[in-house]
C-alpha cells in the first residue's frame, strides 16, 4: 500500500510541474504577442498620422497678434456696430454671401456691401484686413467658426469677408466675447510692430498693376 501511494503521489507531482511548465510557457507566449501587438498597434497609428495633416493654428496662414503688448496694451474687441463688412461669396451657392450678410446685420455689424468674389473655389471662409483694423478683424473673427484671418495690405478699416465651402453658420451668440473685453493672442502670432507691410498680399479689392 505504502509503494502505491508513492507512487501516486509521485504522478501527482509529476502532472502539476507538468501543468505548470505548460502555463509557465503559454504565459510566456501571450506576453510576447502582447509586446508584438503594441508595437504594431502604435507603429501603425504612427505611420497613419504621419500621413495626415494636422490641424494648425489659423489654418497654416501666418497671424498677426491683436497687439504687440497684451498685457499693458491689450487690444478689445469692438462693438459690432462699429466694425464696417464686406461680405463675398466666394463659392457656388447662389445667395450665400446675402445670406451671411443679413445675418451679420441680424447682429449689428455694419455691413456694406454684398457680393461675389472673383473666384468660385474658395475652401475656407477668410477675413481679410490690415494693419488699421486688427481689433475689428477679430471681432468678426469671434462670430465665426470656420475662418482663417489673412492681413494684406488694406489702409482702411473694412473687413471683408470671403465665404468658403466649410462655411455651415455662425457661432452661436453666447460663445462670442463682449465688446469691451480684451483680446488675447493667440499663441505663435506675429507682433503688428513686427509685420512687414511690403511683403503682404496686396489688397484684392485694387486692380492688379
Amino acid at each position: 500500500m505504502q509503494q502505491f501511494s508513492d507512487e501516486r503521489q509521485a504522478r501527482k507531482q509529476y502532472v502539476h510541474h507538468r501543468q505548470v511548465r505548460v502555463f509557465s510557457t503559454i504565459a510566456a507566449v501571450l506576453v510576447v504577442a502582447l509586446v508584438i501587438s503594441f508595437f504594431v498597434f502604435f507603429h501603425t497609428i504612427g505611420k497613419s498620422n504621419a500621413g495626415v495633416p494636422q490641424a494648425q493654428t489659423n489654418f497654416g496662414a501666418p497671424l498677426v497678434c491683436a497687439s504687440d503688448d497684451p498685457v499693458k496694451s491689450p487690444a478689445a474687441y469692438q462693438a459690432n456696430g462699429n466694425v464696417e463688412v464686406n461680405v463675398l461669396n466666394g463659392t457656388k451657392a447662389v445667395g450665400l454671401a446675402k445670406a451671411v450678410g443679413d445675418a451679420l446685420q441680424n447682429r449689428h455689424f455694419n455691413v456694406s456691401t454684398v457680393g461675389d468674389f472673383s473666384s468660385r473655389k474658395v475652401e475656407r471662409t477668410t477675413i481679410y484686413y490690415g494693419r488699421n483694423n486688427i481689433a475689428q478683424a477679430y471681432t468678426v473673427y469671434s462670430n465665426l467658426t470656420d475662418a482663417k484671418m489673412v492681413m494684406d495690405q488694406r489702409q482702411d478699416a473694412v473687413v471683408s469677408v470671403v465665404i468658403g465651402s466649410t462655411f455651415t453658420d455662425l457661432a452661436a451668440k453666447e460663445s462670442v466675447p463682449a465688446s469691451g473685453t480684451a483680446i488675447k493672442n493667440i499663441e505663435g502670432c506675429i507682433p503688428p510692430s513686427k509685420v512687414d507691410v511690403n511683403k503682404l498680399p496686396r489688397d484684392f479689392r485694387q486692380p492688379k498693376q
